[in-house]
């Protein structure tokens, strides 16, 4: 059996699996609801940002098994709020899919999303494993005063170090 260590590489922002070393994987990625505002056929784009004074954000992370393998090819559809918290109702904006690469990587650029009215910052996600379930799920951001009063947020569901392993 091979095991791996995930080791962050700063300028690109990307989890490479290193053979030799061991893998924390946790339970199954909670799910969430999508709440009101998912759109199907998003672009496929790894890169959402848009012309925005908002803040620049990059997020990646792993899509692994329930038993730590790396899934390559899983499906991932990103939405969140644009820099005033509204979402883009008519068109794409801050909306897009990916896949993972042979390793399970995957990487967002995108910005840092407003709070939106009642809510706490976060970035939507679903997630598919090739042929399996989709997981439709949110990720929060650590230290918003907003988390506690957030009935949907989650502590499994926060970005570490701007990264994020879903287990599907």
């Amino acid at each position: 059996m091979i095991s791996f260590q995930r080791r962050r590489i700063v300028l690109i922002g990307l989890l490479p699996l290193v053979p030799g070393a061991a893998l924390a994987c946790g339970p199954q990625t909670e799910p969430q609801t999508p709440g009101p505002f998912f759109k199907p056929s998003s672009a496929e784009r790894r890169n959402l940002r848009e012309k925005s004074g908002a803040a620049p954000l990059v997020v990646s992370g792993l899509v692994l098994s329930a038993a730590c393998k790396p899934v390559a090819n899983a499906l991932l559809d990103f939405w969140h709020a644009d820099e005033r918290g509204e979402y883009d109702e008519n068109g794409f904006r801050y909306r897009g899919h990916q896949f993972t690469d042979g390793e399970g990587r995957w990487r967002l650029e995108t910005i840092l999303p407003a709070v939106y009215p009642g809510r706490t910052r976060h970035i939507h996600v679903k997630v598919q494993r090739p042929g399996g379930r989709v997981l439709t799920t949110q990720l929060y951001f650590p230290g918003e005063a907003a988390n506690k009063r957030d009935g949907l947020f989650s502590d499994s569901l926060v970005l570490k170090n701007n990264t994020f392993d879903f287990v599907v």
